[in-house]
């Protein structure tokens, strides 16, 4: 199946190194506003690209159009594809306003086309190795979970300086307009909505707490850099999700249940160090003594190791060609399962209500200052 990239910047790098992984998938061509970055992309990756925009909707080879603009642009561009017939794959969020992005699921509705969206992390190896221990019953049902996405204080870091593989600079200035919880939280709600199911209510707090970022930033509207929501879902499963980009990188998910406890070190890291720790089995000698050292301190220990044990994964991984710093994510791993939807006659996972109900989500999250608390999303899935 064909498809088409609009948008030619630090993310797409990304997808270009993933995309090896995916033979199922041929690439078209690719489109840029900027003209010199699309050149430099064009050359670096030797690949076709479209003079404007209209001659990429035009093409009829074209059957997936993947959407890795900046947010802002998400609603025009994925619209614009749609009413041309395509089939469209969209970076988060969907769209930067909820009714927005509610116009999105209804236009593809109608046209009787699919509209997924990013992240792709949902389906990793790690997410169904998860799935396979839940469903084993082996901690008992899940009542609470913690879930982080803190990505350290890059504002700090030479960002500047950053790029990509074919020479893309990171979008700093509009990293922090948008904000971390926007550009970040869509990982952790992909990964609870399909693990627990819908959201019945969230309760969320954000704000700027660093409006200083350094030197080129304080002519830009800054966006929340921390967020923190609690989510009760229609299951009965509690959670908390933080957002931020102050305090030291974490991207970790903690699942609490009756019979013991699961962790997943880094949801961006596609086979990812999971633990099991089961309420009855005997605890390491190690951890015992570690848990008496922590009383006497009074205090915890920060590089006291995960308990339980390590879950293996099969030795085959889905994915091979994959990121390096500061991900490990399939990142084409979305587009490739919406073409194999397409082909079997079926909606993708990530995509329809469910796609709305994350994007949604992570609109309450970072908007929660604006919002009456408790919110209740109006989406479904």
């Amino acid at each position: 199946m064909k498809i088409a990239l609009v948008g030619t910047g630090f993310v797409a790098d990304y997808y270009m190194t993933t995309l090896a992984n995916h033979p199922a998938l041929a690439l078209a061509g690719v489109w840029d506003r900027d003209a010199a970055r699309l050149d430099a992309f064009r050359a670096f990756h030797t690949v076709p690209a479209y003079p404007d925009l209209d001659a990429l909707l035009a093409d009829p080879a074209v059957q997936i159009v993947v959407n890795l603009t900046t947010p802002e642009s998400h609603y025009e561009i994925t619209s614009r594809a749609l009413a041309a017939g395509k089939h469209v794959y969209c970076e988060k969020p969907l769209a930067m306003e909820l009714a927005q992005a509610e116009a999105l699921i209804a236009q593809a509705e109608a046209a009787g086309l699919t509209l997924a969206t990013a992240p792709a992390n949902g389906l990793s190896d790690t997410h169904r190795l998860v799935e396979e221990a839940l469903r084993s019953g082996r901690i008992g049902a899940p009542r609470l979970v913690y879930a982080t996405m803190e990505d350290g204080p890059v504002f700090r870091d030479k960002w500047a300086s950053w790029r990509s593989r074919s020479g893309a600079p990171w979008p700093g200035l509009h990293e922090f307009e948008i904000g971390c919880t926007l550009e970040h939280a869509g990982y952790a709600l992909s990964w609870l909505v399909t693990l627990f199911g819908p959201v019945e209510s969230l309760t969320a707090f954000s704000a700027v707490t660093f409006p200083d970022k350094g030197p080129g930033t304080g002519h830009i509207t800054m966006a929340p850099d921390f967020s923190v929501g609690c989510l009760t879902f229609h299951s009965g499963v509690v959670a908390r999700l933080t957002s931020g980009l102050a305090a030291p990188r974490d991207r970790s998910l903690q699942v609490f249940a009756e019979k013991g406890s699961l962790t997943v070190r880094d949801l961006w890291d596609n086979r990812s160090v999971v633990h099991v720790e089961e309420a009855d089995a005997p605890r390491p000698l190690l951890g015992r003594l570690l848990t008496r050292a922590e009383a006497k301190l009074g205090r915890a220990l920060p590089w006291k190791p995960t308990p339980g044990r390590k879950l293996a994964y099969p030795a085959q991984p889905m994915s091979k060609a994959l990121p390096g710093f500061p991900s490990q994510i399939d990142f084409m791993r979305g587009a490739v399962d919406q073409a194999e939807a397409i082909r079997r006659g079926e909606a993708p996972r990530f995509s329809g209500a469910l796609a709305l109900h994350i994007t949604e989500l992570a609109l309450a999250l970072n908007n929660a200052r604006d919002l009456a608390q408790p919110y209740r999303p109006r989406s479904r899935f």
